[in-house]
Parts: C-alpha cells; structure tokens; sequence
C-alpha cells in the first residue's frame, strides 16, 4: 500500500461548519467497528482523505505494472515469464477495484486518470526506481509486495466499506506476490555466485526505498491522528515499518545475504531489530518528482493512452450504433 498520500496537504478543503448531530452518528458508527457505505453522510475531510488515498493506492498498482513489465520478455524461464504476466495482470485488476471503489465517493474513474498524466496526483516512490537486473523482480515481489501488504492487511478493516472489501482480495494475490518474490530470491541465493552477487546488488539498491514506502516517519505524518480517528488507518506509519523490519531481516538472513544498513542490530529487550535514520531527502526529492524514473514512468502512461485512443473511440462508435439498433427494433416492434 502506499499510504505516502495521506502526507499530502488539503488544498481544497471547504472550511464549513459540520452539522454537529451528523458528527456524532458518523464517529458512533465507526467506533462500533460499523462501515461507512456510499450512501451514508461522511465529513468532508473524511471523504477527501479516502479519495486522496484509493487513488494514489490505484495509481500504485497501474504505474507498478511498468518496472515489472521491462523483464517480460526477458524473463529467464517460460515458467517465470508465466508467472511474471500473471502478476502484472494482477496488479491491473487491483487498479480496477481500487478506482471502482473510489468512483463511489463521487469522482470519477477518468478524473482520477487525468490527474496521474497530468501530475497532479502522485503515485507510491518505490515505483520511481528502476529494475535493471531479474533479481529485481524478486526484490519486488519480496520487499515491496511485502511492505504493501504490512501496510495493506489493516485496510480490511477500513471503516470504508467499499475499500474494506476490494482489500480483501488485493492482500490475498499480494501474500501470493510476496511468496514468488521470495522464492526468485532464494533460487538466486542458492546458484552461482554469479546469482547471488546479483540478488545481493538488489537488496543493495531496495532496501531503503522499500523502508520509505510506509511514508514519512510519525513525527512529520500530516494526517495521522484523523485517519486513526476515523479508522481509516489502524497502525502509525513507523510502527507499520518496524513489523516490516522485524518480519524481513531473518528472512534476509536465511538468504545469505547481508542488508545495506550498519547501524542494523537486534535489540534483545524489546524484541525489535533496530535500523538506524533514514535518508527522509532521497524520500522528498523522489516524491517531488526527480526520481531515476519519474519522468520516464508518466511518459509512458502518457504514451499508452494516446496510442490507445483508436481504440476508445471505436468502442464509443460500436455503442453508438448498438444502441440505434436496439431503438430502431424497439420502434419496428410497436
């Protein structure tokens, strides 16, 4: 999940006064662990949070079809190359669930798709790094699918229905990605040195890019203490961190492989595997868009929707005349 959305400012927000009776209906729901459904008043700040977040969330998914889709055709097995198209076939569906459900708070699909080409929406950084080896594939599938889903199994218990429920299967063929991930990691680490080199550089390259996904640290979040108030999240950015620290550093080692962080040790009284600071300048400069690959990963979605208009079109033109067809029977019929 990418929940680095919920740092960004309200520059739209309406100051209005709430009806005060409305509030407390609405927070009395969602403390009795209720939802919050289409159709029920929610708080303009609730609403906009939720936007902000489905749809950098479903922004995620489509510009994450990219790294991963730059090895298709030179994945090194057809197994692999299978396994690969399925993946990315899963994260265009979860796009599709994740937009479907934001269209319910009232902006539409085309809306949000205009704002990624236009810039104006953002999208998680991770996806701004870019796969220059096979092994970077399974560094995605472990590290990345592996932070989406810390962040992502909370979801389901988002106050807001519609979001809840597309979680649901999102976390199920996350859990599936996180395990191919891995698995490509461990055959690499058990081949040639050749191989292992190779995994070992990728850990090198995705470790803290993996480790801001979780977004700025809880200190500098914007938005944390409404988002825990309304359910929306359920664990704080550094906390949801931590786990994924603490879950993936034996699993590193059980690699053989050795993480880019010196200040990594095992703090035996609290359980916690400690990782030092974070280089938060790297985080901002990536998000603002100066990323290795910012500028090439929205040309492309630019160049993908200009190439496909041709088609659009002639789907628009096929519904046209479907539909004079159907009227022209209609009217023999009477």
């Amino acid at each position: 999940m990418y929940t680095q959305a919920l740092n960004s400012k309200d520059t739209d927000a309406v100051a209005r006064p709430e009806d005060v009776a409305r509030v407390a209906v609405f927070q009395s729901t969602i403390d009795a662990e209720d939802k919050i459904e289409p159709n029920d008043w929610m708080p303009d700040g609730y609403r906009r949070t939720l936007v902000r977040q489905i749809s950098q969330h479903a922004h995620s998914e489509v510009i994450g079809m990219q790294p991963e889709g730059n090895w298709i055709t030179r994945a090194p097995s057809l197994r692999r190359k299978a396994a690969l198209l399925a993946k990315i076939q899963d994260e265009a569906g979860h796009g599709l669930y994740l937009y479907a459900a934001a269209e319910t708070l009232g902006v539409s699909r085309e809306t949000f798709y205009e704002q990624l080409l236009s810039g104006k929406a953002k999208y998680s950084s991770i996806f701004n790094y870019p796969t220059e080896t096979w092994a970077d594939i399974g560094i995605i599938g472990w590290l990345v699918d592996g932070a989406a889903i810390m962040n992502q199994i909370p979801l389901c218990r988002c106050s807001y229905g519609p979001y809840a429920r597309a979680m649901i299967r999102v976390c199920k063929e996350e859990s599936f990605h996180q395990r191919q991930g891995y698995e490509i990691m461990l055959t690499l680490c058990r081949g040639t040195a050749a191989q292992k080199a190779m995994a070992q550089d990728a850990l090198n390259r995705w470790w803290w890019p993996a480790l801001m996904m979780f977004g700025p640290s809880d200190k500098d979040s914007m938005h944390s203490a409404d988002s825990t108030r309304w359910k929306i999240k359920r664990f704080s950015n550094d906390d949801l961190r931590q786990k994924f620290v603490d879950a993936t550093v034996p699993q590193g080692h059980f690699l053989g492989l050795t993480f880019p962080n010196p200040s990594l040790s095992y703090d035996e009284a609290s359980g916690h595997w400690n990782y030092g600071e974070i280089d938060w300048s790297e985080f901002k400069r990536v998000v603002a868009g100066d990323g290795p690959m910012n500028k090439q990963r929205i040309a492309r979605r630019r160049q993908t929707e200009a190439d496909g208009a041709w088609v659009r079109e002639a789907a628009m033109v096929y519904a046209e005349k479907r539909r004079q067809r159907a009227a022209a029977a209609k009217v023999a019929a009477e």
